[in-house]
């Protein structure tokens, strides 16, 4: 219904995405560590990639935003060495992209924080999954074939910023692209873990598109126990 509409109200949708862009609250990438080495158990070699909710937008701190929450979570349990690689905006082609700069390092484990971009720029879905493909290729190759954990679609019908029927639009596009992505990932053996949160308004940053500090801190809880892949305390990806 969304392909058969969007072409009729591209008018108002346009605008309204210029609207939103001119106006919308920019918040920054927070301050703070972006790689480093704590915690004491088995080792744990972590890489972080994605968008503005890896970077922690939202966050006043990286101590506070996803990565740092997951370092609290997991350095109890691991010896962590751990980096993140995230850029506002970032989309599966621009990941890809970013992806062949980054040195030959070895992890077990890279969380691939992706979606919403690939949504809101209205990426067309027969270049987003051979994106999502060479992205899991490079991963593999260049990283010496760690854990590949995919993250899902955040609830944008939650998200306060976008107004209706941009919103309807968007919802449409995402409710399309998540199964395709999490088919893919399960086709390929990797992980795939639907956003489960729900974006009440106080886990929704000022700007009412990215979360808040304490909604990383439930993110973060509800990662950890599949990045420490503990049968016992993971539970199964739907």
């Amino acid at each position: 219904m969304d392909r058969l509409l969007a072409p009729l109200l591209s008018p108002l949708l346009i605008a309204q995405a210029l609207r939103l862009r001119a106006r919308a609250l920019r918040l920054p990438e927070p301050p703070g560590p972006r790689a480093g080495e704590t915690g004491e158990g088995p080792t744990l070699r972590l890489l972080i990639l994605g968008d503005s909710s890896a970077a922690g937008v939202g966050a006043s701190h990286q101590d506070n935003a996803l990565s740092g929450q997951l370092i609290s979570a997991l350095s109890p349990h691991r010896r962590l060495t751990w980096r993140l690689e995230a850029k506002t905006g970032a989309t599966s082609r621009s990941a890809l992209a970013a992806l062949s700069t980054l040195p030959h390092d070895p992890f077990d484990v890279v969380l691939l924080v992706l979606g919403v971009n690939d949504v809101t720029s209205f990426a067309p879905l027969n270049r987003i999954l051979p994106d999502r493909v060479r992205i899991a290729q490079e991963i593999a190759a260049r990283f010496n074939t760690p854990q590949l954990i995919v993250t899902g679609i955040p609830p944008l019908s939650q998200f306060p910023l976008l107004p209706n029927p941009l919103r309807w639009i968007l919802v449409q596009r995402a409710a399309r692209l998540e199964p395709l992505l999490r088919e893919q990932a399960n086709a390929a053996g990797h992980s795939y873990l639907p956003f489960s949160m729900p974006m009440d308004p106080d886990l929704m940053a000022e700007d009412g598109f990215h979360p808040s500090a304490r909604a990383y801190a439930h993110w973060a809880k509800a990662l950890a126990p599949h990045l420490l892949d503990d049968p016992l305390t993971a539970p199964a990806p739907s």
